[in-house]
């Protein structure tokens, strides 16, 4: 009987992404997510239950939706319905409204929550699902008033929302009214504007402006709060059209801060709290690493940044998060609490536990979903004898073939092209030395390119099929 031989395919850009060897395997970045994404479900089962801590708030708050970012990144690589209705309840039991349900509120913190409503809306829309925060943001569209992002980090809880309400209604004023905000805050809050484009970072806010410096006599850029307004731009440049009038200083924007960033981050792989001073409230920190190690490698995975410049640094923030922070457990250590400035929360430690662990774990998430895609276009030193061939006498099957000189664990899972995972073919199994053929059904699945990823130990194999 014949067989046709499908060739040992590596992904494409070698020269590309010669500086991402040293990344981990997809599967290991996935459940590495996985772990700390268990822990804060357990710890959290009812995601309506209201957060007490100095006093009790609404489980919507900035904090927990920006979990929800990373939750529905992460969700959108598994598509695990756990993960899906984890969020949908937890916007159910809000009835989709903003904080505190106010329909009126121009404070940022409140309608972070928005991101997610709005994207489970895609996934599935219901008019009831968007209602309450169009009608809040519609509230600020049709005012004058500009000057509601008084601090940087409503940058992110606040713009991604306009954003993605401009793509969903299909409306310019949603895109208009988010610039006239962003750019005030960018260049007159305070003396001249919270940013800095000398240095490429931005002051937390006027409290943090020239005269005001470190101890040392250098300016103040807090780590979190720049991180802040980095993720607000990656999540505004990924939905907007590259059309929309603003969308090329955005992205001046974001090029700027990616060349600032890097020069500040730590060789452990960390930021400090305080970028450019080590010397004020240095040390590693999670949630703002978290932050750039999402931005970067999304704009090494969308081409706008280069990858020789920025893949190192990706590479230590990510392994840094994986191995310094990350607890057996699924805590994340080294996560500063809530606060505006460098000194907040301090001292941090890997095993203290901060006020809030949330959003922390959003940075986290959005960090490993990005990397988790530069994973999968790293190459691979593949094993020799691995080859996969269709299987004519199986309707809709492959095979793949491999050999090991020892024992090991394998694991094998199906991808599409954006890195999610269609199928999983085995959990992690021990096998031992000799040659081995692992059966891929493919019934069902549309034709086109998949991707089939191999773990072998901790070395994955990634190799193309098509069907």
């Amino acid at each position: 009987m014949n067989r046709i031989i499908v060739t040992l395919l590596l992904l494409a850009g070698l020269s590309l992404f010669s500086k991402a060897q040293n990344l981990p395997a997809p599967s290991i970045i996935l459940s590495k997510m996985e772990l700390a994404n268990q822990y804060f479900m357990a710890k959290w089962p009812d995601p309506g239950k209201n957060i007490v801590t100095d006093k009790t708030r609404p489980s919507n708050l900035w904090t927990r939706a920006t979990y929800y970012e990373g939750l529905m990144a992460m969700y959108a690589l598994t598509k695990d319905t756990v993960l899906y209705q984890y969020a949908l309840d937890w916007a159910v039991s809000h009835d989709w409204k903003p904080t505190y349900g106010s329909l009126t509120t121009r404070d940022g913190d409140h309608q972070c929550c928005g991101q997610t409503y709005i994207e489970l809306y895609q996934l599935d829309p219901s008019p009831e699902k968007i209602a309450p925060i169009t009608t809040t943001i519609d509230n600020m569209v049709n005012s004058t008033k500009s000057d509601d992002w008084s601090w940087i980090d409503a940058i992110q809880m606040s713009m991604p929302v306009f954003a993605k309400l401009g793509v969903v209604h299909n409306d310019q004023k949603y895109f208009d009214k988010m610039y006239d905000l962003y750019h005030y805050t960018k260049t007159q809050h305070g003396t001249n504007g919270l940013y800095n484009p000398v240095d490429g970072l931005w002051w937390r806010d006027k409290d943090f402006d020239p005269p005001y410096t470190t101890p040392n006599g250098k300016s103040c850029y807090w780590g979190r709060g720049n991180g802040w307004v980095y993720a607000a731009l990656v999540r505004v440049l990924d939905v907007i059209p590259e059309t929309e009038a603003h969308y090329q200083e955005y992205l001046d924007d974001y090029r700027e801060m990616s060349a600032a960033i890097i020069n500040c981050q730590r060789e452990d792989g960390f930021w400090n709290p305080s970028m450019v001073d080590p010397d004020d409230f240095g040390g590693k920190e999670t949630s703002g690493t978290g932050f750039f190690v999402y931005g970067l490698a999304w704009g090494i995975n969308n081409h706008l940044l280069d990858s020789i410049t920025y893949m190192p640094a990706v590479n230590k923030g990510w392994n840094g998060l994986q191995n310094d922070a990350l607890h057996d457990n699924g805590f994340l250590g080294w996560v500063q609490g809530t606060g505006k400035q460098p000194s907040d929360g301090q001292p941090l430690s890997y095993n203290k536990v901060p006020n809030f662990e949330d959003f922390g774990l959003g940075a986290f998430l959005l960090a490993g979903s990005e990397t988790y895609k530069l994973a999968l276009k790293s190459p691979s030193s593949a094993v020799e004898t691995a080859q996969i061939e269709r299987k004519i006498y199986i309707s809709g099957g492959y095979a793949l073939h491999f050999s090991l000189e020892e024992t090991a664990t394998v694991h094998v899972e199906m991808m599409d092209l954006n890195g999610r995972v269609i199928r999983r073919f085995t959990n992690p199994t021990l096998y031992r030395p000799g040659n081995h053929q692992i059966d891929l059904r493919t019934t069902g699945l549309r034709s086109g390119i998949y991707l089939v990823n191999t773990v072998i130990g901790k070395t994955s194999h990634v190799l193309r099929i098509k069907i």
